[in-house]
């Protein structure tokens, strides 16, 4: 390596205002379009304090824009480093404009930090905005559902064998009721009728004698990606004849959405982040609609920082464990099986007989099958 290009590539690792130090010119750094566009978003550390650059505008000497932005970065780089760069921009530096904009919003890459950033920001959203959203959402949960689907099933098929899929999507199970039902908000005016978003179909097995679990995730804004992996567990537990499920959302306020348990993309959109934590409310709701406490599953999914106060949380917790009924809670479910947690009450919880544990979806499914089997 010659001693430019040497001098090339620490002038790209430490950006444009190393340019002096290192005695270069724009005539000898061939990498310019690269570094305008990183430069774009990490000059974004120095901020206004520093006085390199007002943050507020962001828009460097080429006067560029973020849609412009994610345009020549897809055409630059590659599909990897796209993605690193999209994901930055919206959680490191709160790029969130890029949310606004549906052609920009198309064009990223569908993944679990673009959920994530639409979900925090649907309230925002309108119009062909929001509809684009909802795609994304519902191509993302899709393929996490197709992730996980497959594996979960069959940890309980290995010990229940009697179980099977309950979602046959053939013409003689289609649902036209509830499909009409479920789309009506897709009415199409200009042509006169309705557009559905999913179709829907009748399971042809009955439950006899199934278990009964309730999902209550907290819906705080720490928890978010638990509150995604839960939706689509709720949805493939909703699947096996085995199980009636209910799915429960809370901060200050419960929402019941059990009515959107086999459709986790309307569950994820109905969800308010953010706001306080009221722990027992959710737990004393979520005793009035459990079902035969012998044959219960309660999962709470939540970091356990209640701010109501504890004493209501270990009554009812309590009281569920009495009943019979087995309650799990969960500190964190996503793919890492990280998070923080209020260590002394999952202690407190553990010690009235509940299980506590950070789980990864697949794990809680191993959990959930163990309790069934028995």
């Amino acid at each position: 390596m010659t001693k430019q290009e040497n001098l090339n590539r620490w002038r790209l690792i430490l950006g444009s205002y190393a340019e002096d130090s290192l005695g270069g010119g724009s005539e000898n750094f061939p990498y310019q379009q690269i570094d305008n566009l990183l430069d774009f978003l990490y000059s974004r550390e120095y901020g206004e304090d520093r006085g390199v650059r007002d943050q507020e505008g962001g828009l460097g000497p080429s006067q560029m824009i973020v849609p412009e932005w994610i345009r020549k970065i897809r055409q630059v780089f590659p599909k990897t480093v796209v993605e690193r760069l999209e994901n930055e921009a919206l959680d490191r530096y709160q790029l969130t404009d890029i949310l606004n904009d549906k052609k920009v919003l198309e064009s990223m890459q569908p993944n679990m930090h673009l959920l994530k950033n639409i979900l925090a920001l649907k309230d925002r959203m309108n119009g062909d905005v929001l509809q684009t959203a909802r795609r994304i959402v519902r191509q993302v949960v899709e393929e996490l559902t197709k992730k996980l689907e497959n594996d979960i099933i069959r940890s309980f098929t290995g010990r229940l064998n009697r179980l099977q899929s309950t979602t046959f999507r053939i013409s003689k199970n289609f649902d036209l009721k509830k499909t009409i039902s479920k789309n009506l908000k897709y009415y199409d005016k200009d042509l006169q009728t309705i557009i559905p978003q999913r179709l829907y179909f009748n399971p042809r097995i009955k439950r006899y004698n199934p278990w009964h679990i309730v999902i209550c995730i907290d819906q705080s804004g720490s928890m978010l990606e638990s509150v995604i992996y839960s939706a689509i567990m709720a949805s493939i537990f909703s699947k096996l004849p085995i199980l009636s499920v209910k799915l429960v959302v809370f901060d200050t306020e419960i929402v019941d959405l059990s009515g959107y348990v086999d459709d986790p993309v309307e569950a994820l959109m109905s969800v308010q982040l953010g706001g306080g934590t009221n722990i027992g409310l959710a737990m004393n709701y979520c005793e009035t609609i459990m079902e035969t406490p012998i044959r219960t599953l309660m999962v709470m999914v939540t970091d356990l920082y209640d701010g109501a106060g504890y004493t209501p949380m270990y009554a009812s917790a309590k009281r569920i464990v009495e009943s019979g009924a087995r309650l799990f809670v969960l500190t964190g479910m996503d793919e890492h099986s990280q998070g923080m947690i209020d260590k002394n009450a999952a202690k407190k919880m553990a010690g009235l007989g509940a299980k506590v544990a950070t789980l990864t979806p697949d794990a809680l499914a191993e959990w959930v099958a163990k309790a069934v089997a028995g």
